[in-house]
């Protein structure tokens, strides 16, 4: 079976000790492809060094995370198109909104926001969105921008039917990971009657470890443990979940 993490940190400090030992545990779970999206500046480098160790295996994106968007992140996003105009990416990303743990730079936000979804565009690159207490501000950008030839992901949702019925509107994919696996993480609510074109599995790692790992550091090798969740709400066997899950980020990220 082979599996896709569509949204994996496994460059992040978390795996200094045991990073390859992370990798070939995800290729033994099945795991063959692993999409890294990036955060700022400070994380290129790993990102980059470990997808020149596995090219076969892990694709880096480029994009400024929300909560590393300051009140000079105008000098961060002209290193990200520096980025995508000298050598090919994956998509942009991570992206998005996150008035989780502040909401003072809001408008800075959403104007980092705005420029990546134009870089998207014009870099003709899915753009992976991350939406935290911010699902309406980031879904109104995004409408905003699209005009047709705008895709890309919702990573980690865990919204309502309502939500996840105006992300497929706007022609993106439904990111799902650990947090469907939570007793009340309402991936039941939403999931049961999504076609299957258009969700995509991811970790997120070392974030949002699936049960029964919740609240370790989360892997790759982890991504069945999402895989068994979304299959049983959906009422499809594993193998066809696998199977279209990645073929849809294959498409998408063009791999």
């Amino acid at each position: 079976m082979h599996l896709t993490d569509s949204h994996a940190h496994l460059y992040s400090e978390q795996f200094k000790p045991d990073r390859l030992d992370a990798l070939r545990r995800a290729q033994d779970a099945g795991v063959r492809t692993i999409v890294m999206p990036n955060v700022d500046h400070s994380s290129i480098d790993a990102m980059l060094e470990l997808e020149a160790q596995a090219p076969e295996t892990c694709f880096a994106m480029m994009g400024l995370h929300p909560c590393s968007v300051t009140r000079s992140f105008e000098q961060d996003l002209y290193e990200v198109e520096a980025w995508l105009g000298r050598r090919p990416f994956a998509a942009v990303g991570e992206a998005g909104l996150d008035l989780y743990w502040d909401k003072t730079l809001l408008a800075e936000q959403q104007e980092a926001l705005r420029i990546q979804l134009e870089m998207a565009k014009k870099h003709q690159l899915p753009i992976v969105l991350h939406t935290r207490e911010a699902f309406a501000e980031t879904a109104a950008l995004v409408e905003a921008a699209q005009d047709g030839t705008l895709r890309g992901v919702f990573h980690c949702f865990s919204g309502t039917a309502a939500e996840a019925e105006r992300v497929i509107g706007l022609g993106f994919k439904l990111g799902i990971g650990g947090v469907s696996t939570f007793k009340n993480g309402g991936a039941d609510q939403f999931l049961p009657g999504i076609d299957l074109q258009h969700l995509l599995l991811e970790t997120d790692c070392p974030y949002l470890a699936p049960v029964p790992h919740r609240g370790k550091r989360n892997e790759p090798a982890y991504l069945p443990l999402v895989l068994r969740r979304v299959a049983a709400l959906l009422g499809r066997p594993e193998a066809e979940v696998a199977e279209a899950t990645t073929r849809n980020a294959a498409e998408l990220f063009n791999l």
